[in-house]
């Protein structure tokens, strides 16, 4: 395998940085847009009058950072070419998701709104690979202008990891369905116009076959939105849920029935190895910025950086960055090249990995910058709080390592 990166992603990357330059660059620096950047980020983006969820100023901002590259069609880079992509590999998306997080915070890639200007678009692969013929022609149109928008209902009070073990049930009444149940850290319901909600339909607690995905309007009678949790990282949109004898009809099964659990790993996979790519662009970048300060600090009349006790630490963390890079892109190949499900192991390696990686140079950037490195003024605790999140979410480390042991192990294979 070629390791240098492929000239036609190299010439890629130049036009982003020229388009991030020329459009958005600009747009962050005019009338005060980085307050939402510098040390006044948490409170800028969040309306903490109103559950915590962003500010309307912060959520517009965004999407005019979106319109301009929708337009000079970098946002749907990944789409496939009938949603007006351009079909880019998971390799080429890797590339690009870790060149943008290299670069620090902006408006271009801001990762804890998961906004880009390289947009990362799983519902719509997933209406793409599940979708009945009706739900594409009535959704995809909605998912690209964005008067459609899907929040992620699969986690409950009582389950996380243990999501075969839901307590959300639906019920068949006639021609309708009747879901009933709660769900936690229910992400994006804060502008979603719809909810996947994963509701039991049949068989027993611990099957994964029974489960069914519904797309249920957040309108709905007997759906609420109780409140928001308050995170590490603000703003939030992650919200508690409350379905009374919610009433969908057999067109808001998502995929197919009793197989719902087939969706979410659609989604995480998609997520994970973007997500891996962009931890070890963030991690790369907080090594860095920690080289750099401690090349320009001088205590005791020579430079930080010639202590080996400042050295060593961010010695090993670049290794295992420059390790990473390799996991990851091989892993972004094989997942061009068979289903997902063959190499879940690998993803799941690159992502645990990564995450945890962006934790500990975060950290060391801190210690490395000493008192300065703690302030809001430089980015590190930023990146700490919202990467620390991804520790947990979207499949904990130690759910991400049992994938692993199972393939490493055997555990689960037929004989």
């Amino acid at each position: 395998m070629d390791l240098d990166i492929p000239p036609e992603i190299q010439a890629t990357l130049d036009e982003i940085d020229a388009f991030i330059e020329a459009e958005i660059a600009p747009l962050q620096a005019q009338d005060d847009n980085e307050r939402f950047f510098d040390h006044r980020r948490e409170y800028a983006r969040t309306d903490f009058e109103n559950g915590g969820v962003p500010r309307a100023e912060w959520e517009e901002l965004l999407r005019e950072m979106r319109r301009r590259a929708d337009a000079a069609g970098w946002l749907r880079l990944a789409l496939p070419a009938e949603f007006g992509g351009r079909d880019a590999s998971n390799l080429e998306m890797a590339i690009i998701r870790e060149h943008l997080a290299t670069k620090g915070l902006g408006l271009f890639n801001d990762l804890q709104n998961e906004s880009s200007i390289v947009g990362n678009f799983p519902t719509v692969l997933m209406m793409r690979d599940h979708g009945t013929e009706a739900q594409k022609s009535e959704w995809m149109p909605g998912f690209l202008d964005g008067t459609r928008r899907l929040a992620f209902g699969l986690t409950e009070p009582g389950h996380g990891s243990d999501a075969t073990f839901l307590e959300t049930t639906a019920v068949r009444d006639g021609e309708e369905w009747v879901i009933s149940g709660q769900k936690r850290f229910n992400s994006g319901l804060h502008h979603a116009t719809h909810d996947i909600v994963f509701a039991r339909t049949s068989g027993d607690p611990g099957s994964p076959i029974g489960i069914t995905a519904f797309l249920v309007p957040c309108d709905a009678p007997g759906f609420s939105v109780d409140f928001f949790w308050w995170t590490f990282n603000m703003p939030t949109d992650h919200a508690e849920v409350t379905m009374t004898d919610v009433r969908v009809g057999d067109d808001a099964v998502f995929g197919r029935l009793e197989h719902g659990l087939d969706l979410a790993q659609t989604f995480v996979h998609e997520n994970r190895i973007r997500q891996a790519a962009s931890s070890l662009g963030a991690a790369q970048y907080c090594i860095n910025e920690a080289v750099a300060y401690a090349n320009s600090r001088t205590t005791w009349n020579k430079k930080l950086s010639a202590n080996q006790g400042i050295q060593f630490p961010l010695v090993e963390l670049h290794t295992e960055a420059a390790m990473l890079r390799q996991l990851i892109r091989y892993t972004a190949v094989a997942l061009d090249n068979h289903h997902h499900m063959e190499v879940t192991h690998l993803v799941s390696m690159c992502n645990y990995r990564a995450n945890r990686l962006c934790c500990d140079a975060a950290d060391r950037a801190m210690q490395t910058c000493g008192g300065v490195g703690y302030t809001r003024h430089m980015p590190f605790e930023h990146i700490y709080r919202h990467h620390r999140r991804y520790r947990i979410t979207e499949g904990s480390e130690e759910i991400q390592m049992r994938k692993v042991a199972q393939h490493l192990f055997g555990f689960g294979r037929k004989a």
